[in-house]
């Protein structure tokens, strides 16, 4: 019996008040921020938050991918370390290393990602276990190559020139999360490997069953994920504009909350990018307003915890509905 695409569920469709779920509850977030503190309705104050989530958005819209396949990479906030702390060492104050250590940062993302997506889709093991494991051996490496300290100096004009702002208004950061956002809506919608990662996410044995290269998309799919890893590195080195030990230690968690939160569940064939960059203003509006209140930082991490069983839990009550949250 052949099995073709058109067997897959039909969940690559989706209706409008589904998708635009998380864009609601920004607005209203935003709107209760704003009567707690009328500078959340400032545009250098939003913009500034945006500019501080850049490192989690960046590295967010590779993971969408990954979690699109009902996979999940918990090594990117080790790749994010990495990533800093190679471009700082290679730059070495030096501007004719510049380029060199972006490259070089950008290399050691992309071959981790490499590495967890052949172990996964060749090895067929765990995805959580392995890039846990991988985070764990890349945190290793990063230790042993700073020695336990902050190692490095980047080059001149690399942080200025990332911190800036366009026309003083525009932070520089913010616009790289943005042509970010539109890489991944491209790769998405626009590619036969966006498509493919919807279809076997739907239903990884009728794409298996169709002919669709599973394992090549696995590989693929962890590649960007820690390509985009390796750029939030960067944003984050910026940010600092120190490498420190692991820099990005944690992040993984706020990458997953902002995912889950724009509707791409661990059921994969869900949600997009698009929905991710809603769920990356949301988690940091919630987390800022958090602050704003005065609670402790153990309470904000309750907060967050909650806020992606709540996000969680209400995508799979409407994936039961049969809404299906599908392609952006």
């Amino acid at each position: 019996m052949t099995t073709s695409v058109q067997s897959f569920p039909r969940t690559l469709r989706l209706p409008s008040l589904d998708r635009a779920a998380v864009w609601i509850v920004l607005v209203v977030l935003v709107l209760l921020a704003g009567l707690v503190s009328d500078a959340f309705f400032k545009l250098n104050y939003l913009t500034n938050l945006v500019r501080q989530a850049a490192p989690v958005g960046i590295t967010a819209v590779g993971v969408t991918f990954v979690m699109l396949l009902r996979g999940v990479d918990l090594s990117v906030g080790a790749i994010v370390s990495m990533s800093a702390v190679v471009c700082a060492l290679v730059m070495g104050g030096k501007v004719d290393n510049l380029w060199l250590g972006i490259a070089a940062a950008i290399a050691c993302g992309s071959a981790v990602g490499l590495a967890n997506g052949l172990l996964i889709a060749y090895g067929k093991g765990s995805a959580f276990i392995l890039t846990l494991g991988m985070s764990i051996v890349v945190y290793g490496l990063v230790q042993m190559g700073t020695g336990g300290t902050a190692r490095g100096i980047v080059s001149p004009g690399f942080r200025e020139t990332l911190n800036g702002r366009i026309g003083g208004v525009l932070p520089v950061l913010v616009i790289c999360l943005l042509l970010a956002v539109a890489v991944g809506i491209f790769l998405q919608s626009r590619t036969r490997f966006g498509r493919n990662a919807y279809l076997i996410g739907a239903n990884p044995d009728a794409a298996r069953l169709a002919g669709l290269p599973v394992s090549r998309v696995t590989v693929v799919a962890y590649m960007v994920s820690g390509f985009f890893a390796a750029l939030g590195g960067l944003a984050l080195l910026a940010r600092t504009g120190v490498s420190g030990t692991n820099p990005g230690a944690g992040m993984e968690f706020d990458v997953l909350a902002a995912v889950v939160l724009g509707g791409t569940t661990f059921s994969g064939g869900r949600g997009g990018v698009g929905g991710t960059f809603a769920g990356v203003l949301v988690l940091i509006i919630a987390l800022n307003l958090a602050n704003v209140a005065g609670l402790p930082f153990a309470a904000q991490l309750a907060v967050k915890g909650a806020i992606i069983i709540a996000a969680s839990a209400a995508y799979s009550w409407i994936g039961r509905r049969g809404g299906g949250l599908g392609r952006e």
